[in-house]
């Protein structure tokens, strides 16, 4: 039993892994090889940084074609993190303008620069730091995380999911409701970092290398 994090360059890398470690006894590996991507159990897409570099690389280390057969061929589970998240949908507002893998329908906008809060303080943007999610239908990633948990979030843009059965978690930023967990089939992807979210995100990846789709 093996879980690959994908290795094309981008991301937090050696601190999901370590995370996983953490929760299972599974062969945790770090890789860019195919064979051992399709040949793993579980698959993990993380991401950070440009949506255009990210794609960019991922097609220059020629595993797109790879992750769009995991994702439409292949039953394994798929999480993806941050901009592995942001990844899966049809496009993104960053960088002028990206086509993204189209796996999830909607798009990745950016948040406004004006949002305030309840007391009329500007809020920052990127959005860093904790936030509470609030979850929308029930999932078994979801198992032992309470409604309204905190998780760790590092984003200017958010994903913004045109279908509400994809959508399986949401969180309050200003005047924007970011879809920050979406899910379909095997896949499930979130814009938060559980690597950095403490007991909740310890939590989600104990559920992910335990989930049977």
């Amino acid at each position: 039993m093996t879980i690959a994090v994908i290795d094309y360059g981008m991301g937090n890398l050696h601190s999901v892994a370590k995370a996983l470690e953490h929760v299972t006894h599974e062969n945790v590996i770090i890789t860019r090889d195919a064979r051992r991507i399709l040949g793993a159990t579980r698959v993990v897409l993380p991401g950070q940084g440009a949506i255009r570099d990210c794609i960019g690389e991922l097609e220059r280390t020629e595993l797109r074609g790879l992750v769009d057969d995991i994702l439409t061929r292949q039953a394994k589970p798929l999480l993806g993190i941050c901009v592995g998240q942001q990844m899966l949908m049809e496009k993104s507002e960053e960088n002028g303008g990206v086509d993204c893998l189209g796996f999830f329908q909607g798009s990745v906008d950016r948040f406004p620069l004006d949002m305030r809060d309840e007391h009329e303080q500007r809020l920052k943007v990127p959005h860093m730091g904790w936030n509470r999610l609030t979850q929308h239908h029930d999932h078994p990633l979801w198992e032992g995380i309470e409604d309204g948990e905190r998780f760790y979030f590092v984003h200017g843009y958010y994903v913004n999911a045109t279908t509400d059965g994809h959508v399986l978690g949401t969180t309050q930023y200003g005047d924007v409701k970011a879809h920050v967990a979406i899910g379909r089939d095997a896949t499930f992807a979130v814009q938060f970092h559980p690597e950095k979210s403490a007991r909740a995100g310890l939590r989600l990846l104990e559920n992910f290398v335990t989930w049977t789709p």
